[in-house]
């Protein structure tokens, strides 16, 4: 693949990017500017008489890409010189262009590839893509292009989550576009549970070393060649040359080594303090390095080497070489498949013209054998009738024979048949009267029963009618007893609701009856109470009126000793004490009014006694 395929692969992606209606043609105003700035970056003079020649106003409608491929040729590319200008300046100007008309992920996910990296991802995919338009890379290239990138970041490549993307048939038969190859890389599928920076370290490293022709980089020790001192250098390996920087960010070169056929590399022995020593020989110089181990220095070793063949073959770049052979062996992979499903097609053409024919010779033999039993059996056929018709010869001889002797004895009997014969015929002849007049009947007889169809067929329709009338009755009896099932479920419902109100008011009845009765037993046990009660107080007027009554003259004043001596408190058991219970309300009112008023007395009393002097007893 030349430096013009190349571009043109940028280009043209430029320029589907300013065909916003997907006609196939750009405004002739937007090739102008889209002209002029691929001078600009390919550093080639601009010529303005050649592009307004060639884009005139005077001209009809925009301009397909077959039109102003002519003019790209013509004044843009083939002005081109190689290693004067920047090729990523080129990718870039249409990366801008087409990604913002075609690349515009969800940028709230957290799998979105920066914008560096999917423009590197998008040169990636130019430089594997297949050379025709549009252009598509073959999954076998994507799956090259996805180890190389897992292979950067240290992890091994799971193809297992993009099966399903590489077995859909329009993947298999016409390849992926850069834009399905950005949304599966966005989507996480290969990078998932991997740090951002880590992605990006590894996708520029296989973009330097694809696009870039970067063999190999990293930290080297080389002995200077005047103080013959050791100092770390980056070191960058190309197909053409062997440059080495004071850091990774190549931005301070000091020296650039150019690698030819006269360029050797050698292994040294370890000196000097180091180790892993390895030497690159040319026509005027031996430059000596030292790697950090000896994986190393092979590694270095091996670039360097390959880097020579491919100078010495004339190769400027190692994967477009790669990308060749990997073509060729899909080619040839592909023709091999060709050939192999020919081979299988023609031997499974010879297969079926094989099979068909042992069919034939089947048939034939089978045929054979058919046409084989057919003759034995028409020959047996023909045995067994020959004896069949000899055997009838001589049965008939016999028979005519015998027939011949019964013919006179029957030529006897057939006079005697014959009269009897005329006798018969006489008797049907009287039959065949009595048998007209029989049908006469018989006639008469179907005449009466066709009158009692015709009868029958109007009481039939009369009892269809009737029928008709009965089942219109039936389905209002069946709609009048569904009526009835629902009322009487409605009126079911309806007793049952009424019956758990009904045990509802049960309950609540006795919880009442229940409540009446300890209510009647606490005023029974009032009751019991008040009568003790009254008890007590007419005991105690008794004693108290026994104890006020005044002593008259000469009476002998009994002791207090033995006044109290003789008071005996009754107790509540008392049975001399219990008052018979009254049978209304009205008496146990009557009864407590007494008892309040006999109390009064006998307090007033007492008061009395106490005023004149008298002794209170509590």
């Amino acid at each position: 693949m030349d430096l013009r395929s190349e571009l043109l692969k940028s280009i043209w992606y430029g320029f589907t990017a300013l065909d916003l209606e997907k006609s196939g043609k750009v405004s002739k105003s937007q090739l102008k500017v889209l002209s002029h700035n691929l001078c600009t970056v390919l550093c080639i003079p601009h010529d303005p008489v050649a592009l307004e020649e060639h884009f005139r106003d005077d001209d009809d409608g925009p301009v397909s890409s077959q039109g102003y491929m002519p003019y790209l040729n013509k004044y843009i590319l083939d002005k081109v010189v190689e290693g004067s200008f920047i090729k990523e300046n080129v990718d870039e100007l249409c990366w801008t262009l087409t990604a913002k008309k075609n690349y515009q992920p969800d940028r709230s996910s957290s799998t979105i590839l920066p914008e560096k990296d999917a423009f590197r991802l998008w040169c990636l995919f130019n430089f594997l893509s297949e050379d025709k338009y549009p252009l598509v890379m073959v999954p076998d290239e994507v799956e090259y292009l996805l180890k190389k990138i897992c292979m950067a970041m240290s992890i091994e490549f799971n193809c297992v989550e993009l099966e399903d993307f590489f077995s859909q048939d329009s993947v298999q038969q016409s390849g992926i576009t850069v834009w399905m190859f950005l949304e599966m890389m966005n989507s996480g599928k290969v990078t998932r549970g991997i740090d951002a920076s880590i992605i990006s370290m590894a996708i520029e490293e296989v973009y330097r070393e694809i696009v870039g022709d970067v063999l190999k980089e990293g930290y080297l020790w080389k002995k200077g060649q005047l103080r013959r001192n050791w100092k770390e250098r980056w070191f960058t390996l190309k197909p053409s040359n062997l440059s080495y920087y004071t850091g990774e960010d190549r931005k301070d070169c000091q020296g650039n080594i150019a690698l030819d056929e006269n360029c050797c590399v050698e292994v040294l022995p370890d000196r000097d303090g180091k180790r892993c020593m390895f030497c690159l020989k040319t026509l005027s110089k031996t430059y000596e390095m030292s790697a950090s181990d000896t994986k190393q220095r092979q590694e270095w070793t091996t670039a360097i080497q390959t880097a020579i063949r491919l100078h010495v073959e004339g190769k400027k770049s190692l994967h477009k070489d790669l990308k060749l052979k990997r073509r060729e062996q899909r080619e040839l992979r592909e023709k091999r498949r060709q050939a192999k499903e020919e081979e299988l097609q023609r031997l499974r053409a010879l297969q079926e013209e094989r099979e068909r024919k042992l069919a034939e010779l089947e048939l034939l033999k089978e045929a054979q054998k058919q046409a084989q039993a057919l003759l034995e059996q028409d020959e047996q056929r023909r045995r067994q009738q020959h004896e069949q018709l000899q055997r009838a010869l001589e049965i008939q001889l016999r028979e005519a024979e015998e027939a011949r002797v019964s013919m006179q004895a029957e030529m006897a009997l057939k006079e005697e048949e014959a009269e009897r014969q005329r006798k018969r015929i006489q008797e049907l002849e009287e039959m065949q009267k009595r048998l007209e007049e029989a049908l006469q009947q018989e006639i008469k007889a179907r005449l009466d029963e066709e009158a009692f169809r015709y009868a029958q067929a109007g009481l039939l329709a009369e009892e269809e009618e009737k029928m008709k009338a009965l089942m219109n009755l039936q389905e209002e009896q069946e709609e009048y007893i569904a009526k009835t099932q629902r009322e009487k479920q409605e009126l079911k419902q309806e007793m049952e609701a009424k019956s758990r109100a009904l045990e509802e008011a049960q309950r609540q009845l006795e919880e009442v009856r229940a409540n009446r009765h300890r209510v009647d037993q606490d005023v029974v046990a009032a009751q019991r109470k008040l009568r003790q009660a009254s008890t007590n107080v007419k005991h105690w007027n008794v004693q108290m009126n026994r104890l006020m009554r005044p002593i008259g003259p000469g009476e002998k004043r009994p002791s207090l000793g033995s006044s109290f001596s003789s008071f005996q408190i009754p107790t509540q058991r008392d049975p001399g004490l219990r008052l018979r219970r009254s049978s209304g309300s009205g008496d146990r009112e009557e009864s407590k009014e007494n008892v309040d008023n006999r109390a009064g007395c006998d307090l007033e009393k007492r008061h009395s006694h106490a005023s004149n002097g008298d002794m209170d007893i509590p």
